[in-house]
């Protein structure tokens, strides 16, 4: 099948296919026109692919995985589910620090919001004085 319809079978756009062509993640063969060829199998992969996405995993991380789906095996299996509880750790790491900046920025937001019933306070008294 051309790129097109692997996109349209996989729901995903033409530009992303390409980019997983760059990134090393999919390939394909060319016609002898040049054009690029892909099968059902790429399909599945292309699914595959956007399920690692949405688990936050970059393009980088995606290649170290494939491997598992390439050549199956109990070793590479074994740096598979490594390596995506090293991603997870540092995914859980990034939302800890996440939730804190969050906690300063309410204790900012608290801060102004004193602040500006001191100005309408004072102001309130300014106005009664006159």
């Amino acid at each position: 099948m051309r790129i097109g319809e692997l996109a349209s079978r996989a729901g995903v756009s033409v530009r992303s296919v390409r980019y997983y062509e760059e990134q090393g993640l999919l390939a394909s063969t060319r016609s002898s026109g040049g054009q690029r060829r892909y099968t059902g199998h790429d399909v599945e992969r292309v699914a595959f692919i956007q399920r690692l996405y949405a688990g936050g995993l970059s393009s980088r991380t995606i290649l170290e995985l494939l491997p598992c789906v390439d050549a199956p095996s109990e070793a590479n299996s074994e740096a598979a589910l490594e390596r995506m509880a090293q991603e997870r750790d540092r995914l859980s790491a990034h939302i800890a620090e996440l939730e804190q900046t969050r906690a300063s920025l309410d204790t900012l937001i608290e801060t102004a919001r004193d602040y500006r019933e001191q100005l309408r306070s004072t102001a309130e008294g300014e106005a009664l004085a006159s």
